[in-house]
């Protein structure tokens, strides 16, 4: 028999929006090398790959290129997967072990809330040549724990933003957000996400991104609840509610493809 699995889009109230994931149920532990093939072969920004450990999950990601330490999207499509496949209690937190620690999902009315740790920007400068490779002299940069953070004064500016990825995939960061307030969207702040050197040149909607745009923009708009945009041509929105250390992040999900891994 091969591995039940299921494509889900995340962050999205309908499908073919917000962004795409591959969720694999494992029945036995599997090599790295076996993993980073499934994710080659699903070429999805990220395949989740869920084995039942104890009373919770254990949960890796990897997009197309390598392996994450962190990603929201596809966390929230693997909790929604559980769910849907009820093999996680409909009421209750759903905990998953991951490179960055325990995290955990919970359902918030029809929306799907994520508990992650904050990942905080600090004020640093940035290689030049990553600044130019965007064709952007950002009012602040900082430096998370996987990215680079660049606040731009208006949403019109992140979305017209046309990166150089073949210069960008010389960075030996995982990616880069670009960020501003909001002025059309309906939201706080608006964002962009590019990691070409993982194998993405631009991330549809990126949870883990929010660890740090959260507290970012908690702090500069002095409100600890927040909304989200990402502008990426398929688009997600997202709810931001930071509490000290940890950064709650919801969103919805859909379902598009239900299937068999026979590799």
């Amino acid at each position: 028999m091969g591995l039940r699995m299921l494509q889900v889009d995340a962050f999205a109230e309908k499908p073919f929006e917000g962004n795409p994931a591959a969720v694999v149920f494992l029945d036995e532990e599997r090599d790295s090398a076996w993993m980073q093939k499934v994710a080659m072969e699903m070429n999805l920004s990220e395949t989740a790959f869920l084995l039942r450990e104890g009373e919770g999950w254990r949960l890796r990601w990897f997009t197309p290129a390598v392996e994450v330490d962190l990603c929201g999207h596809a966390t929230l499509a693997s909790a929604h997967a559980l769910w849907e496949e009820r093999r996680a209690q409909a009421a209750g937190a759903i905990r998953f072990f991951t490179k960055s620690g325990e995290l955990r999902a919970a359902r918030r009315e029809e929306a799907i809330e994520l508990d992650f740790p904050a990942t905080p920007a600090d004020a640093a400068s940035p290689p030049s040549e990553l600044a130019k490779a965007l064709g952007v002299s950002p009012r602040f940069a900082g430096k998370t724990r996987f990215d680079w953070l660049f606040l731009v004064s208006s949403e019109s500016e992140v979305m017209s933003l046309a990166p150089d990825f073949q210069a960008m995939k010389r960075s030996t960061e995982r990616g880069v957000m670009v960020t501003a307030p909001a002025s059309s969207q309906g939201c706080d702040f608006v964002s962009r996400f590019f990691a070409p050197a993982a194998g993405i040149d631009e991330d549809p909607v990126t949870g883990s991104a929010h660890c740090a745009l959260g507290p970012f923009w908690s702090g500069r708009l002095g409100k600890n609840v927040l909304s989200a945009r990402q502008l990426s041509r398929r688009g997600g929105t997202l709810s931001v509610r930071v509490d000290g250390q940890r950064v709650f992040i919801g969103g919805r999900a859909v379902t598009t493809l239900h299937g068999e891994l026979l590799g």
